[in-house]
């Protein structure tokens, strides 16, 4: 595999990070309406079970986060190591 294949494969890497991490933000805002609307309604069974849910899925957001970062600053070194910045520019 050569070094501009190996560049787009961690781009595309990044981008599906990105979608995980913006997937879950979203999964997040969603238990939080519910249990804003859980207020009125006042079910015990959402009000036990979602704050565990809420837990994990800020969990995978914040490790998704954590994993952007660091995976954006590998791809970034091979980038420099490599001078495939004079190649191509990266994505922002």
């Amino acid at each position: 595999m050569d070094k501009m294949e190996k560049l787009n494969i961690m781009n595309k890497i990044l981008r599906e990070l990105e979608d995980v991490n913006n997937s879950s933000t979203a999964l997040i805002k969603k238990i939080a309406q519910i249990e804003a609307e859980n207020i009125n309604l006042g079910n015990k069974l959402l009000e036990e079970k979602l704050p565990d849910v809420f837990e994990h899925t800020d969990g995978v957001v914040t490790e998704t986060a954590a994993l952007l970062t660091e995976f954006t600053t590998l791809r970034d070194t091979f980038v420099t190591e490599n001078k495939l910045d004079e190649v191509t520019e990266l994505p922002t």
